[in-house]
């Protein structure tokens, strides 16, 4: 694992503008159980957003759990990815999937968006 792997303050996003300053961006990458939107920002790192409602599941421990796994895999990948802010959200059916199944759909959404060059900067890497 990266050394450098932890998860900051300044790499959320904590303020409504912030996340409405990403869901008007209107790019996303998702699939059945997730979207992720996106947008390109000026802070030269990688910050992450939950919006993980009531509508997906009434229970908070369900919620909690996605949001968890949002997290983790986020910290994981940071290093790799764009210079951008990431809003998750979950579907309803996230909430009846392993966790190992939102894990690997996760990564695969992590992924494609370390790929994606429409609009945003190259990636933080040193390769």
């Amino acid at each position: 694992m990266a050394g450098n792997a932890h998860f900051p303050k300044c790499a959320k996003l904590l303020k409504p503008a912030e996340f409405k300053q990403v869901f008007n961006a209107a790019k996303r990458a998702g699939d059945r159980h997730l979207t992720i939107f996106y947008h390109a920002n000026e802070r030269n790192q990688p910050r992450l957003g939950l919006a993980i409602s009531k509508k997906v599941s009434k229970l908070a421990v369900e919620r909690n759990r996605i949001k968890r796994l949002a997290r983790e895999t986020f910290r994981l990948k940071r290093h790799e990815l764009q210079f951008a802010d990431f809003v998750v959200l979950a579907k309803p059916g996230a909430v009846k999937v392993e966790n190992k199944e939102l894990i690997a759909s996760f990564n695969k959404l992590w992924n494609k968006l370390q790929h994606r060059q429409d609009d945003t900067k190259p990636a933080n890497t040193h390769a």
